[in-house]
């Protein structure tokens, strides 16, 4: 059996009296593209804090490559890699200096270094550059070089913490054309935390993490089937009170996503005619589509809580008429 190249147990952990991650059990295969998403204050920065042996858990246990965090942080520094929101560059330094600091970190010198930097430079579109400071660069490239600084110890793990923010859109395909370059050349186990659906539709695999708890995992695409296939879509002030006289109305199914009602007749387009005439008033647009990634998430993390007290009071409202 190959070992996950992380594998988590039932981790919790808190802040005091705060309670940040809540019984979270997941693994990750070698060599998958693994997205972690979830609002502020899910708990992603906590699980990678512990992943990289900044902090044990509070209860379970965390192992990468079959090493406890815990127990063993020294080995499990030489297997990870880490990219994170800001970049871990000096801007007075080149580029070549910083990645040159970077390998003395890691006992790497001589020749070895020298190949090993001068590689990533090529593959990651910045060796034209390597001479210039680091605080000359564009955002794109700073983080093409932090990339690189992240994969120079050819690391079996590598935490991508929202590596993209801040960049422009030509700027993020180009940071993932690397990234994908990079996966297939060596064969990088990636774990991603992002709150761009776009980059967690792209992951083998995804994780939805609300108030610490890992609420949905899978596939990409089993998530979104799970939700239905082709479907009616409503925007509305009140989706909650929507959806009670829909459900009452027809007896088809429905739910409330964020502020969006799903609609789930046998025939969705014949469906939404009739939806028009009887509700027409309560509906700001209406579309027949399947769902996405942005669906899924909504439905699994997304309920805020004004949402909460809309369900309530329309379901009080029912109750009473």
């Amino acid at each position: 059996m190959t070992t996950p190249a992380v594998d988590i147990q039932g981790v919790t952990h808190r802040y005091g009296t705060h309670l940040a991650l809540q019984d979270v059990t997941l693994q990750v295969a070698p060599g998958a593209l693994y997205g972690l998403l979830g609002p502020n204050g899910s708990g992603k920065t906590t699980l990678f804090r512990i992943l990289s042996t900044l902090m044990p858990p509070s209860e379970g246990r965390a192992q990468v490559f079959g090493l406890d965090t815990a127990q063993k942080p020294d080995a499990v520094r030489q297997r990870i890699g880490a990219v994170f929101q800001d970049e871990a560059l000096d801007d007075a330094l080149t580029v070549r200096e910083n990645l040159r600091f970077q390998a003395a970190l890691y006992g790497l010198r001589g020749t070895g270094r020298r190949e090993r930097i001068d590689a990533l430079l090529q593959r990651l579109d910045v060796a034209d550059r390597a001479d210039d400071a680091a605080g000359d660069l564009s955002g794109g490239l700073r983080r093409r070089v932090d990339l690189a600084r992240g994969l120079l110890h050819r690391p079996d793990l590598l935490l991508l913490d929202e590596p993209t923010s801040g960049l422009d859109p030509a700027a993020r395909r180009t940071f993932w054309t690397a990234v994908q370059r990079l996966r297939e050349a060596e064969g990088t186990t990636l774990l991603l935390a992002t709150h761009l659906m776009d980059e967690a539709d792209r992951c083998d695999r995804v994780g939805i993490l609300s108030d610490g708890a890992l609420v949905a995992d899978g596939a990409p695409d089993t998530l979104k089937d799970a939700l239905g296939d082709e479907t009616i879509w409503v925007e509305t002030d009140a989706p909650a009170r929507l959806c009670n006289r829909i459900e009452a109305q027809f007896g088809v199914s429905t739910r409330v996503v964020g502020s969006t009602v799903q609609v789930a007749p046998p025939d969705p387009p014949a469906f939404l005619s009739s939806l028009y005439e009887a509700l027409g008033d309560r509906i700001r647009s209406a579309t027949v589509r399947t769902p996405t990634l942005e669906d899924v998430f909504m439905v699994h993390a997304e309920v805020s809580p004004e949402d909460r007290r809309e369900r309530v009071l329309a379901q009080t409202e029912e109750t009473e008429g």
